[in-house]
């Protein structure tokens, strides 16, 4: 659901009182502070650099579909998807800006690839003949392909001694374009004079020693791309042609080691927090010094308290560790999350905020009015990363982009 915003008041619907608000300000500004970051006034370049927006993942809990039309309009230059599935989602929306694959196919899926006019990322040279077989059955022509290359990942994509194969098998493939060759960087966070600081360096130096090959054997890499968000922000050599922001995209910085790195490039490149995380109070009461709350009686109260339930829980993106450690803030105070977060409620210490009532809204993440309440803070008190967070909100909750 799409509408303006005059003012902070939160949406007005019917039904149960959690919700998610997406800022189409932030989200927009965001995109267009990596696309001047990526490209300095200072640097002369025959083209600037190409964005390609990950939006897999429901756009890390944002609306996949939703998010990529907005940012196809903003003039976002490719899409990321993890799957043929979630890259037909995103046509459904009537995007028709080009959609990279990450995750390649599986055997079956190259017609609704060629279909809805997906790129699939090649990782294994088989996967060629498999796509070409499948073009040339329905008469496509000049369909594009990227190529992955595991430089140091082991994950995904063809090691570089595999380049001949590769190349003697696109080849063979009237039907496929390559149009485009990437890497994923495994520590690109990692800014230290150590091994894992030297990491990147190495993968960058096999990426090049390996497109270098191919052209060699007579293959056209296309358009050359690797750097992920740390990368976008602290890592320069690794821009190339185009660059994939994720959690950047979404207005937070990764973890850098060593962690003060973060401030820093916090100022070279500000965000602003896309995704706010909201729901209503269900409940107000007061308990006696010595009650429990919630299963387990993990929580009892030292003091007479006012305990207020939310209605939201670990089904909609509460994240479950954050049990008596986490917070919700409420009318511009934290509120401690007490015992153990349920399936579709939790439970707040209200004692400390004045006032508080049935009705008022409980900011988990997000910003409210002046104050900001980062993800990523929430992410690094339970141990994980901001993208396991807000990637975790369900598809029942209702969310709201908001200009």
């Amino acid at each position: 659901m799409t509408r303006s915003r005059k003012n902070q008041s939160p949406p007005d619907f019917v039904g149960r009182p959690v919700w998610a608000e997406i800022s189409l300000s932030a989200l927009i500004g965001n995109l267009r502070a990596i696309r001047d970051y990526v490209n300095p006034a200072s640097e002369k370049r025959k083209a600037p650099r190409k964005v390609l927006s990950i939006v897999k993942g429901n756009a890390y809990g944002h609306g996949g579909p939703q998010v990529a039309k907005i940012l196809e309009k903003a003039g976002s230059d490719w899409f990321g998807v993890a799957s043929a599935g979630e890259g037909i989602e995103v046509r459904k929306a009537g995007v028709r800006t080009p959609i990279l694959v990450l995750g390649g196919f599986w055997p079956g899926e190259e017609k609704n690839l060629l279909q809805h006019n997906l790129t699939p990322a090649i990782h294994r040279c088989e996967q060629l003949l498999a796509f070409e077989a499948a073009a040339a059955k329905l008469r496509k022509k000049n369909v594009p392909v990227q190529l992955k290359i595991d430089t140091g990942m082991n994950r995904l994509g063809i090691m570089p001694k595999d380049a001949d194969c590769f190349a003697r098998q696109l080849a063979k493939c009237k039907h496929l374009n390559l149009a485009g060759t990437f890497t994923h960087l495994a520590s690109s966070e990692v800014l230290t004079e150590t091994e894992l600081g030297h990491q990147t360096q190495q993968q960058l130096d096999r990426f090049y020693s390996t497109v270098e090959r191919l052209r060699t054997l007579g293959a056209d890499p296309g358009i050359l791309h690797i750097a992920n968000s740390a990368a976008i922000a602290a890592r320069p050599e690794t821009w190339a042609d185009m660059v994939r922001p994720g959690a950047i995209l979404y207005g937070y910085h990764p973890g850098f080691d060593p962690p003060e790195r973060r401030t820093e490039f916090e100022k070279k490149l500000p965000l602003r927090p896309v995704m706010s995380l909201r729901a209503r109070l269900m409940s107000v009461r007061c308990i006696a010094a010595g009650e429990a709350v919630g299963y387990d009686a993990t929580w009892i109260a030292q003091r007479p308290s006012r305990i207020a339930v939310v209605s939201a829980g670990y089904a909609d993106g509460v994240h479950r560790s954050l049990g008596n450690r986490g917070a919700l803030y409420v009318r511009g105070h934290a509120a401690p999350i007490i015992g153990i977060v349920s399936m579709d409620v939790v439970m707040l210490d209200v004692t400390d905020v004045p006032d508080a009532a049935i009705g008022d809204v409980a900011t988990l993440y997000g910003t409210e009015g002046s104050h900001v309440y980062p993800a990523n803070v929430v992410a690094r008190s339970i141990g994980t990363v901001t993208s396991d967070l807000i990637s975790g909100v369900s598809q029942r909750v209702p969310r709201f982009y908001l200009s």
